[in-house]
């Protein structure tokens, strides 16, 4: 019996995506024409034996997540539920504040993985390489390869060539340890629980006496925390991606992940791509539609388009590299290039919209996108453009 944990954070996290992050729990924005989180959950519900999906957060009940659950436990057949921190306790707090729960059933394994990465989730393969490894364990971690450069902006791992240990792990280090990074996705025993949980009785103890004795948030954090201590114990292996896979800490980086996405579906699902056909827009590759309520004949979509449910796109209009969200229009001749067109947005005739894309370098095998701040050095950091109205009277514009 397995089951798997997604880390969704909360309205606290996630400054980065906003203001797109205002209208929806940012785990929730369409990413390649469905929420980001469903792309986790169709690759838990493929693997077999898996009994139950545990969402963890410290967002407060709404309805979109509700929405979302309960639509996703019905198109899968999969149980999910939502836990709901009472405060941000960090990837491991949480995880061990909740432990009787998953631990419920008697799970021999769990999946953990952060909601805001893109992947083609290899999770059996994770899964066959934590029972080729034996027992001795506590957890695979799944890691990629980065440039030296970019390492430093990620956990780092140094593994041992022949038995894939992990011996030694460094989070966002100052200077180059290791080009292999840690994805935040992970395969952990019920052991891991007691490591935490040393963790956690060690940091009370120091926060008692820091605090006479109040009782602190139990905050703690794997990658610095526990996976530090556990490397070079032979308790950690990882297991090293060749597919793709990527941050989205910014709306520019969900860009590239719809990219991505987009281009797996050819192999995953075919149907919701839309192809070149009579009476149709002009495709070039990779496009997703949901529903189009109005369009003209003389519009050009691609590359890499996502189109979402009751947009009406008017004639002669061009759109490439965006997403263009719900109910928005787009008046005749205009021009999208490289923006996210917001909920009920317009753009008008003849406009141009168009960003700066924020693409890891082509000609790096192993460059990964730059998650860049709004503003950098007093100004601000070129990037997609946002295109967001609130009602009619106001339009909020970043680029």
């Amino acid at each position: 019996m397995l089951k798997a944990i997604i880390i969704i954070g909360g309205p606290q996290k996630g400054t980065r995506f906003r203001p797109l992050s205002f209208e929806v729990p940012k785990p929730l924005f369409p990413v390649a024409g469905v929420p980001m989180l469903q792309h986790h959950i169709e690759a838990c519900a493929q693997v077999p034996d898996m009994k139950e999906i545990i969402l963890i957060g410290f967002y407060q009940p709404n309805d979109e997540l509700n929405r979302f659950i309960s639509s996703s436990q019905q198109e899968f057949k999969i149980p999910i539920r939502y836990l709901q921190e009472f405060a941000a306790l960090g990837t491991g707090g949480g995880i061990y504040h909740f432990r009787d729960q998953i631990l419920s059933g008697g799970p021999v394994a769990f999946f953990l993985m952060n909601a805001d990465v893109c992947s083609e989730f290899p999770l059996q393969e994770m899964l066959r390489f934590h029972r080729q490894h034996g027992e001795n364990h506590c957890g695979v971690l799944l890691g990629t390869t980065a440039n030296r450069t970019q390492s430093l902006n990620y956990g780092c791992i140094v593994e041992n060539h022949e038995t894939n240990e992990v011996l030694h792990f460094v989070e966002k280090p100052s200077t180059f340890v290791s080009d292999i990074i840690n994805c935040g996705i992970y395969l952990f025993t019920p052991d891991i629980f007691g490591h935490i949980g040393k963790v956690f009785q060690k940091n009370q103890q120091i926060q008692e006496e820091l605090t006479n004795g109040k009782q602190m948030p139990e905050v703690i954090r794997l990658e610095q925390d526990i996976f530090t201590t556990l490397a070079g114990q032979k308790k950690l292996v990882v297991y090293k991606t060749q597919h793709f896979w990527s941050q989205i800490k910014s709306a520019g980086s969900a860009i590239y992940a719809s990219r991505l996405y987009l281009k797996q579906y050819h192999q995953t699902h075919p149907e919701r791509l839309a192809t070149n056909q009579d009476g149709t827009p002009k495709i070039i590759v990779n496009i997703c539609f949901c529903i189009v309520f109005n369009f003209f004949l003389s519009i050009q979509l691609g590359a890499n388009v996502s189109i979402g449910k009751g947009v009406t796109i008017g004639g002669g209009v061009r759109v490439r590299e965006s997403i263009v969200l719900h109910g928005a229009v787009l008046q005749d001749h205009c021009c999208v290039l490289n923006s996210i067109v917001g909920w009920d947005s317009t753009v008008g005739k003849w406009a141009r919209v168009e960003g700066t894309p924020s693409d890891p370098n082509p000609n790096d095998p192993y460059a990964k996108i730059d998650s860049e701040t709004l503003f950098r050095d007093g100004g601000l950091t070129p990037s997609i453009t946002i295109l967001v109205s609130h009602d009619p009277s106001e339009i909020i514009l970043i680029c």
